[in-house]
C-alpha cells in the first residue's frame, strides 16, 4: 500500500473566504443604496401636461390656420390674419399653437427715459401673470429691427406653461429658445435690446399687431401658414365655420384625384 500523504491546497478557498468577509458589508450597502433610489424614482409622481379644459381651444386645435383665416373672414368680416414677416422663428418647436391672448405694448422712449425696469415692465408683469396655455402678445411700435423677447423672457414664460410668444419686433437669444422648446413667432430675428430704446406702457389692453387688433381673451391660432385672431366674442361661430371649410376641402381631395379636374371640383364645391 501505497503510505504517500496526498496534500491539498486550500490556500485559494481560504483567500476568497476573507476577502468576501472583508466586502460582504459594503456590496450590502451599496445594493441597498440602489435598491432605494430605484424604490424613489419608481413611486415619484408623474409629470402632469396642461390639457385645456376650454372647449374653443381644444377644437381650434383640430383645424388649419387656413381654414381658420377664411372663417374669420366669413364671420368677423375683416381679416384676422397677421403680416406675411410674423413667422415661426423657433426651429423644432411645436409646429401650431392655440390659446387665449395676454397682451403688452411699448413705445419708443425719449432720450434717458428708457431703464432695465420700464423698458419691458408690462410684457414682464403679463408673462409673470400668465396661466398654463395662454399666449403673450408682445407689441413693440415701429420695433421690427428691436428684440421683444430674449431668453430669460422665453424661460419664465416656459417654466409658467405658456403656449407661445408673438411677437411685433424681432425675437433674440434664439440657440437658448430653441432649447427650452417655446414657440416663437415674430417678425424678425435681431441681437438688440429694447433697454435704453422702449418704454413699457400698457398690459392686457387691446393692441394692434402685425395690422390685427388683438384684445385679452382673444384666440390666437399659429402655425406654419401664419398666425390668426379669432375674435373672443365671435369664437364659437369662426370654429364651426373653420371645421366646415376643412370637412368640405377633405372631401374636395378625393372628387380631384378621382376626376383629375379643378374645374369641376370648384363647380361641385363652390370653394377654391
Amino acid at each position: 500500500m501505497d503510505d504517500r500523504v496526498v496534500s491539498c491546497d486550500h490556500s485559494h478557498e481560504v483567500k476568497g473566504e476573507n476577502f468576501f468577509m472583508r466586502n460582504w458589508k459594503k456590496w450590502i450597502g451599496v445594493s441597498a443604496g440602489v435598491f432605494a433610489l430605484a424604490i424613489l424614482m419608481g413611486f415619484q409622481p408623474a409629470k402632469k401636461t396642461a390639457v385645456s379644459t376650454d372647449p374653443l381651444i381644444e377644437g381650434f386645435k383640430k383645424t388649419t390656420v387656413a381654414s381658420v383665416a377664411d372663417a374669420v373672414d366669413t364671420v368677423a368680416g375683416h381679416p384676422g390674419f397677421m403680416s406675411h414677416d410674423m413667422r415661426p422663428r423657433i426651429a423644432g418647436a411645436p409646429g401650431k399653437v392655440v390659446g387665449r391672448a395676454r397682451t403688452a405694448f411699448a413705445r419708443p422712449a425719449a432720450k434717458g427715459q428708457s431703464t432695465p425696469q420700464n423698458a419691458a415692465k408690462h410684457a414682464v408683469a403679463m408673462i409673470d401673470d400668465a396661466k398654463p396655455g395662454e399666449i403673450g402678445v408682445i407689441v413693440l411700435e415701429n420695433g421690427l429691427d428691436i428684440a421683444a423677447l430674449g431668453g430669460l423672457m422665453a424661460t419664465t414664460a416656459k417654466a409658467r406653461d405658456m403656449a407661445g410668444i408673438i411677437a411685433d419686433g424681432s425675437v433674440r437669444d434664439l440657440a437658448e429658445i430653441r432649447a427650452l422648446g417655446l414657440p416663437v413667432f415674430a417678425r424678425g430675428v435681431a441681437p438688440s435690446t429694447s433697454v435704453g430704446r422702449y418704454i413699457s406702457v400698457s398690459m392686457d389692453e387691446e393692441v394692434t399687431c402685425a395690422g390685427v387688433k388683438v384684445k385679452k381673451g382673444d384666440i390666437i391660432v399659429a402655425g406654419e401658414d401664419g398666425v390668426v385672431v379669432v375674435p373672443s366674442e365671435k369664437a364659437a361661430q369662426v370654429l364651426k365655420t373653420a371645421q366646415e371649410i376643412d370637412d368640405r376641402e377633405g372631401k374636395m381631395v378625393p372628387f380631384i384625384k378621382q376626376f383629375k379636374s379643378l374645374t369641376k371640383t370648384i363647380q361641385k364645391f363652390n370653394r377654391i
